[in-house]
C-alpha cells in the first residue's frame, strides 16, 4: 500500500525590526536578560494603546512583492484571544480576513496568505518539570506568518520550501530566520490518503 500525504505549511518569521509590534520595546533577540524589552503596552497594562510598527509592515509587503502575491488596499487586525501563560495580554493581535498580502506563488507552492501579528514571550522549564519561568523580551515581536495551499506532496518538499524561503527572508533583509533560535518556525498541517 501507498499512502499520499497532502501538506499545507504556516511558517513563522520574526522580522528584522528595531522596535516591538505595537510599542518602542527593543526588538533584540541577543537580549541575555529575561524581562528587559518590555513596557506596559508589550504587558498589555490596562489603557495602554498600540502603535503600529511601520518597518513590520513594509518587510511583509516586501516579501508579498517578492512572491508575486497582491497587496491588499485594505487591511485590519483582529483579536484572537486565548490563553497562554506566555501572552501577557491574554489575547494576540493579529489578522484573518484582511491580510496584507494575498496569493502569490513561492518554489512551486502556492501562497493563500501572508499575514502580521505579534509574537508571545518564551517559556523556560526547569529540570523534571518542577517550574516554569517566563520570559517576555520576545512578546510583540513583529511576527509574518505565510499560510500555503494544501499542494505539498512530500516531507521532502515541504522542508525544500521552508529552506528556500529561509533564504529568501535572509536576502530582502526582513528577517535573520535563524531556526536555532526560534525565528523561522513552522507547523504543518497534513492529511494521508
Amino acid at each position: 500500500m501507498s499512502y499520499k500525504p497532502t501538506i499545507g505549511l504556516e511558517v513563522h518569521a520574526e522580522l528584522k525590526t528595531r522596535t516591538k509590534m505595537f510599542c518602542d520595546s527593543l526588538n533584540d533577540p541577543d537580549e541575555k536578560h529575561p524581562n528587559t524589552n518590555v513596557c506596559p503596552v508589550c504587558l498589555g497594562h490596562p489603557g495602554t494603546l498600540p502603535t503600529i510598527n511601520k518597518k513590520a509592515v513594509e518587510a511583509v509587503i516586501k516579501a508579498g512583492l517578492a512572491i508575486g502575491a497582491k497587496i491588499n488596499p485594505l487591511t485590519k487586525f483582529d483579536r484572537k484571544n486565548y490563553f497562554y501563560p506566555d501572552l501577557p495580554k491574554g489575547y494576540q493581535i493579529s489578522q484573518y480576513d484582511k491580510p496584507l498580502v494575498v496569493g502569490g506563488e513561492f518554489n512551486g507552492v502556492k501562497v493563500t496568505r501572508i499575514h502580521l501579528e505579534e509574537d508571545a514571550g518564551k517559556l523556560i522549564h526547569s529540570p523534571y518539570g518542577k517550574s516554569t519561568l517566563v520570559d517576555f523580551n520576545r512578546a510583540g515581536v513583529p511576527l509574518m506568518e505565510l499560510v500555503t495551499e494544501p499542494v505539498i506532496h512530500s516531507a521532502e518538499q515541504a522542508v525544500q520550501f521552508i529552506k528556500e524561503l529561509q533564504l529568501l527572508l535572509r536576502y530582502l533583509g526582513v528577517s535573520d530566520a535563524d531556526l536555532e533560535r526560534g525565528q523561522l518556525r513552522a507547523d504543518a498541517n497534513i492529511s494521508v490518503s
